[in-house]
């Protein structure tokens, strides 16, 4: 039976690998790998290398070609390298091929994703999500991952008993996904009543990219103490805490951050983590406008949000990190007054496509929180005339 256990090691020297196709332009796959050193360096490797290919689609043995695949291996071999990451999900097979060839530990941005998730889980809940996850991505691969005395390959005397092991082994993981299936939906029900016992306050729910700051606004608007860092994911657990602003009571919750490239099987088995977000009245959408590519992460949180079905959600834009935007966009000899022009057109351009709902911030600085309270309490206030009109208390 293949053990599940952990993928990247504290300081692993990691080389990361990206395709260019068709479907990739090289500058997408630049920005992938960016994020993708991120995830290794989330996980607790160091990319010390990276290598592109550029083919009009995946090799069905090794991804990436068997030239590119040698230029891999040698500098794998002379750099002291121990584990290699493609940012492309692979088959079975072809993780089996490239470990053959390269000798060292290779994995995909899926299986580095479930690694982070793995560690970074604390509740029974978020637990048994990643597990289901971690099973969900070793069945379809369990084939080409198999290696129990090389009997895939058949042969005389090997290939009955090679086959029967991994029926075995498929057998045992449908099990334990039907198993943790079940265990999670008890779980979902524990939470769905706790979520009907909070009452008729209105939920507000943060939600964006990864890393873009909702954890450090969660603290910020709750005054609580929700685990907060500079690294992708650092909130699996959705939390959620009763705030109140100017005697108006409603729920603020925190949420799993999103991300390019998500393994669909992980987006199913964090559903009921998601349902905070379906079952939220507002949506306070977390943007890190200092991210070069933070308009493509916005793109990203509402292509989820889509599959979601709650779009369409009365939805605040909040731009953070402003005092890092202006930083980068910034020279030390540009002149105050064009200093304010440039942010001045930014805010009016945002303004106009969110339909004047955001707000831009800088939260470490506490910068223009005010203004995000009054927006907040205003949409909450709005949203309490409508769906309980009877609670007049909360609005005089």
């Amino acid at each position: 039976m293949i053990e599940k256990q952990q993928v990247v090691q504290n300081d692993e020297r990691a080389v990361l690998i990206g395709l260019i196709h068709k479907e990739q332009t090289e500058t997408e796959v630049s920005e992938y790998l960016d994020e993708l050193a991120f995830l290794a360096e989330t996980a607790g490797a160091v990319a010390v290398k990276r290598f592109t290919q550029r083919l009009p689609h995946p090799d069905r043995a090794t991804f990436i070609g068997k030239g590119k695949l040698e230029e891999v291996r040698q500098y794998v071999l002379n750099k002291d390298v121990s584990l290699v990451i493609f940012d492309d999900e692979l088959s079975g097979s072809q993780i089996s091929n490239i470990q053959k060839e390269l000798k060292v530990k290779v994995i995909d941005r899926s299986d580095l994703i479930l690694d982070i998730f793995a560690h970074r889980a604390r509740t029974a809940q978020a637990r048994t999500q990643v597990e289901l996850a971690q099973y969900q991505y070793i069945l379809p691969r369990l084939r080409g991952m198999w290696t129990h005395l090389e009997r895939q390959k058949g042969g005389i005397g090997m290939r009955g008993p090679g086959e029967t092991e991994i029926e075995t082994d498929r057998r045992i993981v449908k099990d334990k996904i039907s198993l943790l299936r079940k265990r999670l939906a008890e779980i979902d029900k524990q939470s769905l009543t706790q979520r009907k016992e909070r009452g008729e306050y209105i939920r507000v729910a943060l939600v964006g990219y990864t890393n873009v700051g909702k954890s450090t606004i969660m603290n910020m608007l709750s005054k609580s103490e929700v685990f907060a860092e500079n690294k992708l994911f650092a909130t699996l657990d959705t939390t959620t805490r009763k705030v109140v602003f100017e005697q108006t009571p409603f729920l603020l919750s925190d949420t799993v951050g999103f991300i390019r490239k998500l393994p669909h099987h992980l987006v199913e088995s964090f559903k009921s983590t998601l349902d905070e977000v379906r079952e939220s009245d507002i949506l306070l959408h977390v943007v890190d406008i200092s991210h070069p590519q933070y308009e493509d992460q916005i793109e990203v949180v509402n292509r989820t949000l889509a599959d979601l079905k709650v779009l369409d959600k009365p939805t605040i834009m909040i731009f953070n990190k402003m005092d890092l935007y202006e930083k980068q966009t910034f020279d030390e000899w540009l002149a105050d007054d064009v200093k304010d022009d440039i942010l001045f057109q930014l805010k009016q351009s945002w303004q106009q496509r969110a339909n004047g709902n955001c707000v831009f911030i800088a939260a470490t600085e506490r910068r223009n929180v005010e203004e995000l309270r009054k927006t907040i309490l205003e949409k909450v206030m709005e949203m309490y005339r409508q769906r309980f009109p009877y609670k007049s208390e909360y609005f005089f």
